[in-house]
């Protein structure tokens, strides 16, 4: 059974969020409470859906006494009951506690690991991915910072996606994601396996992180091109050393402004991710069970080609779709790590 007390207190809250908002707050308030009440009414009208079946089931019960309406009584209570089932999963679940950073926007890193050239071409592929999958959800995905190899590959590239619930989904994939397939520069069609590693990060904001300027090395220098006309002339490009942490952030677009607030920013985000992490070890002595949120040296999928299968080691799913994948179809892997996310909170709670 659901706590009726819990239950009261989140609609209690949901209510008076209402009456404040049609009261008209001011400006710097409506914002807060319009997002407070946004999160609030998917709960709210779940728990609603669980207090009306309730109250039908005490209504069915009460008519068991009434010899004209037993039958119909007798009929629907076992249906009204097994709804009832479901009802208490969903609102189980919708009181979950939530990442405070789900629906913050997410900064992509991906890097290539073992594998040479190959795993930079891998890398350039995961990105497509997932651009195509920001591109299917109706998010802002805008490249911060790219290094390219002579082939195409990717060196290392910082990407930041905006939208609906971005880090709540994308969150998933940090970690190292292995390929097996027939490398372009393999002559003898032999399979090889490399590597690539992802890390997503919840965007930092001002409040988070407070950066003493003297914690700070700031240098400026010659952006590299490809040749030719995209040869940067001046010393646009911004390098950003963290001291205490010796975090190094480069960005190398045209204009030096503009690297100045990327480079502060996914600084801001690595070092806001730190102590993520940290509160995160605190919390959980084994980090490793949480899914999304271990660590990023760990192998969390496997990209098989010859096979055209995928594996997630995680929840031991396998998906004979990897084309679909590499499109850009990433929901029903997401969806399937969200689930079981879900369900370990569950069991933690005594759910």
């Amino acid at each position: 059974m659901i706590a009726a007390e819990k239950i009261e207190q989140i609609i209690d809250r949901f209510q008076f969020l209402e009456a404040k908002m049609s009261d008209g707050a001011n400006a710097g308030d409506i914002a807060a409470l319009g997002r407070e009440y946004a999160e609030l009414r998917p709960v709210v009208e779940t728990v609603t859906a669980y207090k009306d079946l309730l109250a039908q089931i005490a209504e069915a019960q009460a008519l068991l006494k009434d010899p004209e309406m037993r039958g119909l009584a007798e009929e629907e209570l076992p249906q009204l009951k097994a709804a009832l089932a479901e009802s208490e999963q969903a609102v189980q679940l919708a009181l979950l506690p939530k990442d405070a950073a789900d629906a913050r926007p997410a900064l992509l890193e991906i890097r290539p690991g073992t594998g040479g050239d190959e795993a930079s071409l891998f890398a350039a592929d995961l990105l497509r991915m997932y651009q195509r999958y920001a591109e299917a959800q109706g998010w802002r995905f805008e490249i911060l910072e790219q290094s390219l190899t002579e082939l195409g590959g990717i060196k290392e590239v910082v990407a930041r996606v905006a939208g609906e619930g971005v880090f709540a989904r994308l969150k998933y994939e940090s970690g190292v994601h292995r390929v097996q397939r027939v490398p372009e520069t393999e002559s003898g069609g032999r399979v090889h396996t490399s590597a690539a590693t992802v890390a997503v990060l919840p965007e930092a904001q001002d409040v988070d992180i407070q950066i003493n300027p003297n914690d700070l090395r700031l240098d400026t220098m010659r952006a590299s091109g490809s040749g030719g006309q995209h040869v940067n002339t001046t010393d646009s490009a911004v390098r950003i050393l963290h001291i205490p942490t010796g975090i190094i952030v480069v960005s190398a677009e045209k204009s030096q402004h503009r690297n100045r607030e990327i480079a502060m920013q996914v600084l801001k985000t690595r070092l806001f991710d730190l102590e993520r992490q940290r509160i995160d070890g605190e919390r959980s002595a084994d980090r490793k069970a949480q899914v999304g949120s271990g660590d990023r040296s760990e192998r969390i999928r496997t990209y098989n080609f010859p096979q055209g299968r995928l594996t997630d080691h995680r929840i031991n799913l396998t998906l004979y779709s990897l084309g679909q994948v590499m499109a850009g179809d990433l929901d029903a892997i997401i969806d399937a790590l969200q689930s079981e996310a879900q369900a370990a909170l569950l069991a933690e709670m005594g759910a």
